[in-house]
């Protein structure tokens, strides 16, 4: 039987193979194909978080103290190995590396996409949470320009339901749980282009700066 979060045991030979087979083999798709870091993350039940605090203020949507990040470019067998290690933790990617975050409602999220499309503007990898956002990857710079960018564009003054993720914060990857809410899901998965290069905020902003507005 493997740990439970919060504390370490030994992990059954079998119970290590059934991981690779399941979380393990989405933890190699991050790192081997996407070229993203995935980091163990805490599980909120009951509402109470994994990680033990009593008081937490992120319940199971932080990373755990205790677990070693699987590093971006890690294959198969050494990603599953690795995520064996702490069975039942959530996936997080790390903001601010390969890619920030651009951070809207899901009902204006998927507006701006079909606007997008319509204009032919490019879109990288979009999630969309439990909670009802939608998370936009764009470049990274993104978080620390979007006031600038804001003002340039002349939506500085206006209230927008939408904000900027950058470094030092984490996003729960599709298909964890967050929070025990229910599963991150994929409104636009990575391709091999967009997980490499996702687009500079400069140029879907607008878009969504406006529908948001609008909503």
């Amino acid at each position: 039987m493997g740990f439970t979060i919060g504390g370490i045991r030994e992990m059954r030979p079998g119970a290590r193979r059934r991981h690779r087979g399941t979380a393990g083999t989405a933890v190699a798709e991050y790192t081997g194909l996407w070229g993203w870091a995935v980091t163990p993350g805490a599980r909120a039940e009951a509402g109470s978080c994994s990680c033990g605090a009593p008081a937490c203020p992120a319940p199971g949507a932080h990373p755990l103290d205790f677990a070693r990040e699987v590093p971006a470019g890690t294959g198969l067998d050494r990603a599953s190995d690795a995520w064996a290690e702490t069975p039942g933790a959530a996936m997080l990617l790390a903001v601010g590396r390969s890619f920030d975050v651009l951070e809207v409602a899901e009902q204006a999220g998927r507006r701006a996409l079909v606007r997008m499309e319509r204009m032919g503007l490019p879109s990288g990898p979009v999630a969309v949470t439990p909670t009802g956002r939608a998370q936009f990857l764009v470049a990274p710079g993104a978080a620390a320009e979007l006031p600038e960018l804001l003002y340039r564009m002349g939506w500085d003054d206006a209230r927008l339901d939408l904000r900027g993720l950058g470094p030092g914060t984490h996003i729960t990857a599709p298909p964890s749980d967050l929070g025990g809410l229910g599963p991150v899901r994929w409104l636009r998965p990575p391709l091999l282009d967009t997980a490499a290069a996702p687009p500079q905020a400069r140029l879907l902003l607008g878009t969504l700066a406006y529908v948001c507005h609008r909503s």
